[in-house]
């Protein structure tokens, strides 16, 4: 016979109830805010088609093109709204699509970042030199930067919330190491 056949069935269910568990771990379950994640990105999206700064919007600022450079566009400028495209768009949906943790953590880290450098875009739209050509902070940077706000806040809420069933797995696991601990002590002073 196998060895597989002489296997513990109680093993096997061990094995099954472990698997299911590092699936569970590895799940966010937004609820609520799964519908605030996407309205935020829906308004991130819209942000782009709106002003960035005078007459360049977010999608003239991502492509780089000549209506930006006309504007004076900045480099932090450039890093937030591709950060914002990446992070806070592409990142986001793929977290709420999949619901992986990981996905929701690079999301909540990279709406962070993109949150930094929206201010500092902001901040650069209103310190221009007088000799540059181009206008303060347009609405749709001020939308977007609130929306990449908006976006970090609840991604890291669903980060470190724990669901029901991850914390009941958590105290199942925690009970079996204890019990294999006690297990083990006990057969040691028996010996």
């Amino acid at each position: 016979m196998s060895k597989d056949a002489h296997e513990d069935p109680i093993e096997q269910y061990r094995k099954d109830i472990d698997a299911a568990e590092r699936k569970v771990a590895g799940e966010i379950d937004p609820g609520m805010r799964a519908v605030v994640v996407a309205v935020a990105v829906l308004v991130l999206l819209l942000s782009f088609m709106l002003s960035h700064t005078g007459s360049a919007n977010g999608w003239d600022v991502l492509a780089g093109d000549d209506t930006a450079l006309a504007e004076s566009i900045a480099l932090p400028s450039r890093v937030f709204v591709w950060l914002a495209m990446v992070f806070g768009v592409g990142v986001s949906v793929l977290a709420l699509v999949t619901r992986r943790w990981a996905l929701a953590w690079i999301a909540s880290a990279g709406c962070a970042v993109a949150s930094v450098f929206g201010m500092l875009a902001i901040w650069s739209r209103q310190t221009l030199p007088a000799t540059d050509p181009g206008g303060g902070p347009g609405i749709g940077l001020i939308l977007g930067w609130i929306a990449v706000l908006v976006l970090t806040f609840h991604w890291l809420k669903v980060v470190w919330s724990r669901t029901a069933v991850q914390l009941a797995a958590e105290q199942e696991r925690r009970q079996r190491t204890a019990e294999a601990e006690q297990r083990t002590i006990w057969g040691d002073e028996q010996d």
